[in-house]
């Protein structure tokens, strides 16, 4: 593949607070925002669900913070886009960003249909449970009924 034909991702900055954020970026474009403490949650919490969330930060309860109470795709710490590149991570969105996880083994699970097989063993005691009984049940529920 020639890889010359491909673009660097470009980093917009400032973003407006009238374009920034409120449709996906298409193509290379990565939108960016800055925002402290319970901003960040309120942002992502205030517009259709990403399709992946970015975090920066030194970790801790802001971090803790941020990923329990959004709602996103995956989520990269201190990076971005790597977590598509991880074969053992499943990928996908939710809700308009996309539904189920389509990457790597969790791919091959979602779109392969498992064919369940069961073979009934020569000697089992099903028969006795399904009608016609026979003479044998026809004593038993004598014998219980005197």
């Amino acid at each position: 593949m020639d890889c010359s034909a491909l673009a660097a991702p470009k980093n917009l900055t400032p973003i407006t607070r009238s374009a920034g954020g409120r449709r996906a970026a298409a193509g290379n474009l990565l939108t960016r925002r800055v925002l402290r403490d319970g901003q960040a949650i309120a942002f992502v919490n205030a517009r259709p669900r990403p399709l992946a969330l970015y975090y920066f930060g030194s970790g801790g309860e802001d971090q803790r913070k941020v990923l329990s109470r959004t709602t996103s795709g995956n989520v990269t710490i201190n990076g971005t886009l790597m977590h598509y590149v991880q074969d053992d991570l499943p990928f996908g969105g939710v809700d308009s960003s996309g539904i189920g996880a389509y990457h790597g083994i969790e791919g091959f699970r979602a779109l392969s249909h498992a064919k369940g097989i069961f073979e009934q063993g020569k000697w089992n005691a099903s028969s006795l449970l399904r009608a016609p009984f026979g003479r044998l049940a026809d004593m038993v529920l004598e014998t219980m009924l005197r």
